[in-house]
């Protein structure tokens, strides 16, 4: 069942031209029938909206219970900083966050992370846009414990695509979890997706594509 505030998020993606439907290839070279473009967020009425999701969903499942928020370079780092105003703005929760530089400096104060310093012990939370194959996450993780004997209890992303990771029958997210022990939640699913354009377009172009990928690539 598609939640109203889940269909808001899709409208509000579609609206903000950041969900695609067309043929595109994703970071694992797959081809895929839509896309999510984060980076197309460019006002600040967007971003501040799309922070507002976030820490609805963040506060649902942490509520204060971490440390830190890192956004990883280059399209988490407006995310990071955006969840962390929309978080105290909304729930009064001040909590710092940091991001990567995908060069390290080497001058100044040098090194790779820019903003919260994280600690031995510190849980972090990492805010991003989507998992496809986990590509990301398996870059994100060494760069996170190489700075301090850190926690990552949960992730937070704008989409699960639900697709297969490194193990055919497993997705990328299932193997997050079992590789890591990190719990992803998502805003929408890829199937809240396509339940949406079911409702919407019952017989389009898109949904038929949409449910050959799905058949190919997905595991719910």
């Amino acid at each position: 069942m598609l939640s109203q505030s889940k269909k808001e998020f899709i409208e509000f993606m579609m609206e903000s031209d950041v969900l695609r439907f067309g043929d595109f290839v994703t970071k694992s070279g797959r081809n895929t029938p839509y896309f999510v473009n984060t980076g197309n967020y460019k006002t600040g009425r967007q971003i501040a909206k799309l922070a507002k999701f976030y820490v609805a969903l963040i506060h649902e499942e942490c509520g204060e219970s971490f440390d830190c928020m890192f956004g990883p370079a280059y399209k988490g780092i407006p995310l990071a900083a955006a969840t962390a105003a929309a978080l105290y703005n909304e729930y009064g929760i001040d909590k710092p966050y940091f991001f990567n530089r995908k060069e390290e400096k080497d001058h100044g104060e040098g090194g790779s992370l820019v903003g919260y310093k994280p600690k031995d012990g510190d849980r972090v939370i990492i805010i991003e846009d989507v998992i496809t194959a986990g590509t990301a996450i398996r870059e994100t993780i060494p760069i996170l414990t190489g700075a301090a004997k850190v926690s990552v209890p949960d992730m937070f992303i704008s989409v699960n695509r639900c697709e297969v990771g490194q193990n055919p029958a497993k997705t990328a997210v299932m193997e997050v979890m079992e590789e890591f022990g990190i719990k992803v939640h998502a805003i929408v699913t890829v199937r809240d997706i396509y339940e949406y354009l079911k409702q919407e377009d019952g017989s389009g172009a898109s949904l038929e594509r949409m449910e050959k990928y799905m058949q190919q690539y997905c595991v719910f």
